[in-house]
């Protein structure tokens, strides 16, 4: 069997609430690609998005407020926790979404996962220093995946910050060495990348593709899935 691994961020699956109108369509394409499919799995693993990034601000407000001092270490770890328990409340809409088909229970530690017995496997965050991009190529990794498709609220990685630079320019591919010189060595609660930079450190490393496409736009995933003309960037 085929198994693909797809890191959906959660700004897509809860981007203030839970999407349903995207959740409904997502779950019937998904199982209509399924069913034509039969030799092929997927894996989800789910992002935080906004209550992640809520309680997160809460945190840092709060400190403020209140002058207490903690340690970088103390305080980059709540950072995380925080991050991670909205990710597996995140997964679990997920499973309980795609029950019939995900027949494990939600993967909490990717570490190790070298099979699962249902159609879709669904993943939420670990612990500290590993984000759900990160979840994403352990899992691929274990289940020999070698494609990691990263769905967030971006349509393709660019060449530098749009933001910053209205003349960046988007790219349809890119090697690892050159996303690796854009987004850094390290990665830290929240970071707001195209993919970890330590997740990219591994995925390079293991061979493994990512491609980077709109998660909102459940045609274009379907055609990446299909091997069809997608719009989005490839990372390899």
């Amino acid at each position: 069997m085929g198994t693909t691994v797809l890191s959906i961020g959660g700004s897509i699956i809860n981007p203030g609430e839970p999407d349903v109108g995207f959740l409904a369509q997502f779950s019937m394409r998904v199982r209509n690609w399924l069913k034509e499919n039969p030799e092929e799995r997927l894996v989800f693993v789910a992002g935080g998005g906004a209550p992640a990034r809520v309680y997160q601000k809460v945190l840092r407000s709060v400190f403020a407020e209140t002058g207490e001092t903690v340690g970088r270490e103390r305080f980059e770890d709540g950072q995380d926790w925080l991050g991670i328990m909205a990710t597996r409340i995140n997964a679990q809409l997920l499973k309980e979404i795609f029950g019939d088909l995900c027949r494990d229970e939600v993967v909490t530690n990717p570490e190790g996962v070298v099979h699962f017995s249902g159609r879709i496997l669904v993943g939420s965050g670990y612990m500290p220093g590993y984000s759900s991009d990160k979840d994403a190529v352990v899992l691929a990794q274990g289940l020999g995946a070698n494609t990691v498709i990263n769905l967030s609220n971006i349509e393709k990685v660019y060449d530098d910050d749009p933001k910053e630079n209205p003349d960046a320019k988007p790219l349809d591919e890119i090697s690892w060495a050159d996303f690796r010189k854009m987004v850094g060595e390290t990665w830290t609660p929240g970071m707001n990348k195209p993919f970890d930079p330590i997740a990219s450190k591994l995925a390079e490393e293991a061979g493994i593709r990512v491609i980077c496409a709109r998660g909102t736009d459940i045609e274009n995933t379907m055609a990446i899935l299909e091997g069809k003309e997608f719009v989005g960037t490839v990372i390899k």
